[in-house]
């Protein structure tokens, strides 16, 4: 059955569906995720009707399933982007979909239903990587929410899927001019072995015209360096030049101490290459890559020379918009925003951007994993190697240390860099760092689990609230003091319970940075004896202070590490107060100097800890209290002091009592 307030949203969609039907639709664009797909699976009809609806408003494609194995099938049919699922269904429940769903495709985004008995299989939902998760009855607000987070982190993926491909173009496309220009190079090597090849000739000059029709400046010069014969290429570009001098064609013909590359090839009788300009029959000048080889007779003097000049204002032009390419290829490698390097099949770098070296130090043929993790070993599912077995694109979340000890979380993509064959060679890596993202995404599920469990906390506290009120208004109506006394009692016992839960909550949604000042330590200690010493009077329990004679000053926020130590001195209180099998109860407060620490004790005969309760008691919304506690208290309690610089260790027994050490570092009070 819908809830009562889930009817409402029913009927409200269903008025929206009704005025959008009358309504002609106006011509917008459409949002980011209009084509994202949503799995609704729920074993009740009404809800998942309703789901429907709201989700189809909000601009999403929907498809329904009645239970965990008709979801499974529809994911594997229609491969939604995002499943909402409920937790409790018969058969297979929430929980086992959830695994099956990311057994088959990892990326899929999964939103878990919860009821508010749900709460501690919600969580665990997270820890098999859900997205997200709402509790019923369903907020339309909060439903929006958790869909336009995932829609944003499906979008995320594919704009880096898409920048990579951008970046495997661009590659390509500088690649294929590097060879364009290897291509031509290699053709001025053909001619030098063509020349070679005329030393053959003897007697009289070639017959035919078989080199005439050569793509290059082709002419034949005497011993005496003058123009035999030319080719209509040359012809076409300098006139007809036979009989005239050779070098009258340059540019530095004339020129002192010049000598032209016939003359010069005549004089040592061996093949001469020079860079030249000659000058063209309409005066132009044309920058060319000449080569003259002497043809020897059977006499063994020279009896020809051969030229062949090849123009190489278009390789030059070439030459310097493929330098420019490649400042702006180097400049974007350099500037863009990730971590791109280029690995053999050792996974060694070879290449590094400016970013890479920043973050994580030069390469000098080190290994990505010994980069990334100071590992010697591989990821288990290393994406470089996945791409050298099959060829294909990959991507890859992981946790890294940069060269100043920050961890980063960060997503990575491989593409493949192939050789003339088509084999692998080497495998282009890029990572994003999406650590704000990361941090973001768990901050906003820790506040959205620290709200479903602050409420029930609350709840209780406003019930105990509701029966010291009763217990009051009994005793004025009756003139019971006793029962007034009472009563008011309670109620400010929660009171004070519900000040402390809020202020917590606040410190942890709101975090700051401390505002650190020199303290003496004894006066923090004496503050702190002072503010326990009447509850612990109050609740029968003995409390004895040692801090007198002690010198020192600690560095601390005033109202933050007076928070922190108070959380423990009231779970002193409470441990003592609920262990009902003994009578005697203490507490001792603490304050010592060892070396350049401070160390604050806090120690109790209460009720004590097992081993399991010691290792989670600083994990966010963990409490050994029941519904007495919140979860958050030691949590805070353990950022604020690591935010001093301090440490907390914790000995405790069941049934023996706790103690607390606190260490900080000594500071100057001057």
């Amino acid at each position: 059955m819908i809830p009562t307030t889930g009817r409402r949203r029913f009927a409200t969609a269903a008025r929206r569906a009704s005025y959008t039907m009358q309504t002609p639709p106006e011509h917008t664009t459409p949002p980011a995720h209009a084509k994202l797909t949503v799995l609704i699976v729920d074993d009740e009809p009404d809800i998942r009707e309703l789901l429907s609806m709201l989700i189809a408003d909000l601009g999403y494609a929907t498809i329904t399933a009645h239970d965990g194995l008709d979801g499974l099938e529809k994911f594997r049919s229609a491969s939604p982007h995002i499943v909402l699922t409920d937790i409790k269904m018969p058969g297979k429940d929430g929980i086992a979909l959830l695994k099956d769903i990311k057994g088959l495709n990892a990326e899929a985004e999964v939103i878990m239903i919860s009821g508010h008995g749900d709460m501690v299989l919600a969580i665990q939902s997270l820890k098999h990587d859900a997205a997200d998760f709402i509790t019923k009855p369903i907020d339309e607000e909060l439903l929006e929410i958790a869909l336009a987070k995932v829609s944003e982190r499906i979008l995320l993926r594919e704009q880096v899927r898409e920048h990579t491909r951008n970046l495997e173009r661009l590659v390509r496309e500088k690649s294929a001019a590097l060879v364009e220009m290897e291509r031509r190079l290699a053709a001025t090597q053909v001619m030098e072995s063509m020349g070679k090849a005329f030393t053959i000739l003897s007697g009289a000059a070639p017959e035919g015209n078989y080199f005439f029709e050569l793509p290059f400046f082709v002419a034949i010069h005497d011993g005496n360096c003058n123009v035999v014969t030319v080719n209509e290429v040359y012809q076409a570009r300098f006139g007809r030049r036979a009989g005239l001098r050779s070098c009258s064609v340059y540019e530095r013909c004339g020129s002192e101490n010049w000598v032209s590359p016939v003359r010069e090839a005549a004089e040592k009788q061996s093949s001469v290459h020079r860079d030249e300009i000659m000058i063209a029959e309409d005066g132009t000048r044309v920058p060319v890559l000449s080569h003259v080889s002497p043809v020897v007779g059977s006499g063994g003097g020279i009896e020809l020379l051969l030229e062949v000049a090849v123009d190489v204002s278009e390789m030059r032009r070439l030459q310097d918009e493929l330098s420019r390419t490649q400042r702006k290829f180097e400049h974007f490698f350099d500037t863009v925003p990730c971590s791109i390097t280029v690995q053999d099949r050792n996974l060694r770098i070879v290449e590094a951007n400016a970013t890479f070296r920043r973050d994580f130090g030069l390469p000098e043929g080190r290994t990505c994993h010994d980069l990334y993790k100071r590992s010697d070993t591989p990821c288990e599912t290393c994406p470089v190697l996945a791409t050298f077995g099959d060829g294909t694109a990959h991507q890859f979340e992981t946790v890294v240390t940069t060269t100043t000890g920050r961890r980063r979380n960060i997503l990575v993509w491989t593409a493949p860099l192939t050789g003339a064959g088509g084999e692998v060679e080497q495998v282009l890596e890029v990572a994003t760092d999406i650590t704000q993202i990361r941090e973001l995404q768990d901050h906003l599920s820790s506040l959205g689990m620290m709200l479903g469990s602050m409420s029930h906390g609350v709840k209780g506290m406003l019930m105990a609230i509701d029966g010291g009120a009763y217990r009051v208004d009994k005793g004025i109506e009756t003139g019971d003091l006793e029962r007034i006394a009472a009563g008011w009692k309670t109620v400010r016992h929660r009171l004070i319970h519900m000040r402390k839960t809020v202020m917590d909550i606040l410190y942890y949604s709101k975090s700051r940075e401390p505002e650190l000042a020199p303290h003496s330590l004894a006066a923090v200690v004496a503050h702190l004896a002072e503010t326990v010493a009447v509850k612990a009077g109050q609740s029968g329990i003995a409390f004895h202070s040692d801090y007198l004679g002690v010198n020192g000053h600690v560095s601390i926020d005033e109202i933050a590490f007076s928070s922190a130590m108070t959380n423990i001195l009231e779970n002193a209180l409470d441990a003592c107060r609920l262990d009902t099998g003994k009578k005697g109860h203490r507490i001792e407060l603490s304050a010592a100097v060892d070396g350049d620490r401070a160390i604050i004790t806090v120690r109790d005969n209460g009720m004590g800890m097992d081993r399991e309760t010691m290792d989670r008691m600083f994990t966010l919304f963990f409490s050994s209290k029941g519904a007495l506690g919140t979860g958050i208290g030691m949590f805070v309690t353990h950022q604020i002091i690591s935010g001093h610089g301090g440490t907390i260790e914790v000995d405790s027994a069941v049934g023996a009592g706790t103690t607390f050490r606190v260490s900080l570092p000594l500071v100057d009070g001057s």
